[in-house]
């Protein structure tokens, strides 16, 4: 399997960085996961846009992110990804230098990353008939909008969610659901969606954008407000939207059922069309 690596692309198992990387001893640094169908980057340009986006928010200089996607194409053909399902991860640091909380000297270059492999799809069933989830306490930072490195409380979240048998844990702040560990979430209510507004609290994720768009395509009205955890379980739906996730209904949350504890008609829709836009 190959891999890029600040400016060369080298056997994984050969890829080798500073053990005075930043990303390393500070998690200082923001990364994207693309999904590939068939050989094909799905969303690439929004991905690399937000990973700008995240560089400026950090104070990292810019290695190169217009030429990013190019790399990734040469990683598709060399891995041979040409068919089938795979994802590109990219993950850009502030760099090497010797350890301290300040920036490291003006010039310091940023460690680059490019990864592309093969991806094994969620269960049929898991979109077909829906998956659980639980909630946990947001412990997070407050600047859940930029997509760092720093993981820690969603790998909490997320093991919490695999020992409850649960596909994933939803985020509560102050009695008000944010997102997945690694998803937005999304209730409908009356045929309309509710999820909570783009702000410092939440990621918001490229397929949460998508689904603003597909939602418009369809005539589904959209209103982004914050959704108090005891209205979650009056919403007739509930599902997920993510990079590797897609859109995945939500059945039941906290061992409640949500609507009937089926996937419902708004959420198939959107399924559908999200198939379709690929």
């Amino acid at each position: 399997m190959l891999v890029y690596l600040n400016g060369e692309f080298v056997p994984q198992a050969e890829a080798r960085i500073s053990v005075d990387d930043r990303g390393f001893l500070f998690a200082d640094g923001v990364y994207e996961v693309v999904r590939v169908y068939d050989g094909r980057p799905f969303l690439m340009d929004a991905h690399l846009r937000r990973m700008r986006q995240g560089l400026h928010a950090l104070r990292i200089d810019d290695p190169g992110v217009d030429g990013l996607a190019a790399i990734a194409e040469r990683l598709l053909d060399e891995n041979r990804l040409r068919s089938g399902d795979a994802t590109i991860y990219i993950q850009i640091t502030r760099g090497a230098a010797p350890r301290a909380h300040v920036f490291p000297p003006a010039g310091t270059p940023p460690t680059v990353y490019v990864a592309a492999k093969p991806f094994q799809p969620h269960p049929p069933e898991y979109h077909r008939d829906g998956v659980a989830a639980l909630t946990v306490p947001d412990t997070r930072w407050s600047r859940c909008d930029i997509k760092s490195v720093s993981l820690l409380a969603n790998v909490l979240a997320k093991q919490a969610a695999k020992e409850a048998g649960a596909f994933e844990a939803l985020f509560v702040r102050d009695g008000i659901v944010l997102e997945g560990s690694h998803s937005n979430v999304f209730a409908v209510y009356d045929g309309a969606l509710v999820t909570y507004p783009a702000c410092n609290y939440i990621l918001n994720g490229i397929t949460r954008q998508k689904v603003f768009d597909l939602a418009g395509q369809l005539g589904i009205p959209v209103v982004e407000a914050p959704i108090p955890l005891d209205r979650l379980f009056t919403a007739s739906e509930v599902f997920l939207s993510g990079t590797t996730t897609e859109i995945m209904p939500v059945t039941r949350v906290d061992g409640r059922e949500i609507g009937d504890g089926r996937p419902g008609p708004v959420t198939q829709r959107l399924q559908r069309a999200y198939r379709e836009s690929i």
